[in-house]
Formats: C-alpha cells, sequence, structure tokens
C-alpha cells in the first residue's frame, strides 16, 4: 500500500482519511449511538476512555517492538509473526489517535501537516527550535 500514489484509494492518506470520516461519524454531535458503535461508545465516555486506550495500546506498542527484538536476536524464526504483531498493535495505537483528534476537532492532515513543517529539520534541531519558542512565549 506505501507504493499508491497519493490520491488513489490505497494511499496511507486516503486510508486515513477514510477512516476519520467515519469516526467523525460516530461523534455524538453527529448522532453516534453509544449502543451501536465501539468508537461512539468511547466518545460518549469522555476523553478518559480513548486517552486511557492510547496509553495501553502505546505500551503494547512497546511490547511488541521488544518482541520483534527478541525474534531478530534469536535467529528470526518468529520474526514474521512479531511484525505482524507490531504492524496490528500500531494499527490500533493509530486508531485510537484518531477518535482522539476527532474529539479535539483535529484530522489526520492536520499531524501530517506538522510531520510536513519538520521535515527537512533535524530531530535535535527541531527540539532546539520548540524549546526556544516556548521559552519565548512564556
Amino acid at each position: 500500500m506505501d507504493n499508491e500514489l497519493p490520491d488513489s484509494p490505497g494511499s496511507t492518506a486516503r486510508v486515513l482519511d477514510r477512516l476519520a470520516t467515519t469516526i467523525e461519524s460516530r461523534l455524538p454531535n453527529n448522532g453516534g449511538n453509544p449502543d451501536a458503535s465501539y468508537v461512539a461508545r468511547m466518545l460518549h465516555r469522555g476523553p478518559d476512555a480513548f486517552l486511557k486506550k492510547i496509553g495501553e495500546e502505546a505500551t503494547e506498542v512497546v511490547m511488541a517492538a521488544k518482541d520483534v527484538d527478541a525474534a531478530v536476536a534469536a535467529g528470526g524464526a518468529s520474526l514474521e509473526g512479531a511484525r505482524d504483531k507490531l504492524v496490528g498493535e500500531v494499527a490500533d495505537l493509530w486508531f485510537h489517535c484518531l477518535v482522539a483528534l476527532a474529539h479535539y476537532g483535529l484530522k489526520p492532515s492536520d499531524v501530517t501537516d506538522e510531520l510536513a513543517r519538520r521535515e527537512g529539520t533535524g530531530g535535535i534541531e527541531e527540539k532546539a527550535l520548540r524549546k526556544a519558542i516556548l521559552r519565548e512565549n512564556a
């Protein structure tokens, strides 16, 4: 899928946008039914529900990544399964982050715009710049 053109149906941006649209349709203000939808139920319960899930999923991503490292160290016999598990856990994390974005009135494009803004800036340089901006605004 990552070889797809940016505007093709299978492109990462298109998949995230379609998923975000579905999630937004589950918002309480859009008639999301907590009895019929997992997302609507989380949104109905409020930020603590989906923020807790983000924390849980982030931990599961770390554990799955450690399993990939262990598989590599063991000679790679179980590497494919470990990598598949990591992909699944990252998908869960991204999904719950999309729920949070929708709750806060944001879209995947807000995140990709920020990543594009940072593109080409070294991580150390970018972090120092953010700290300088925070000091200026304090």
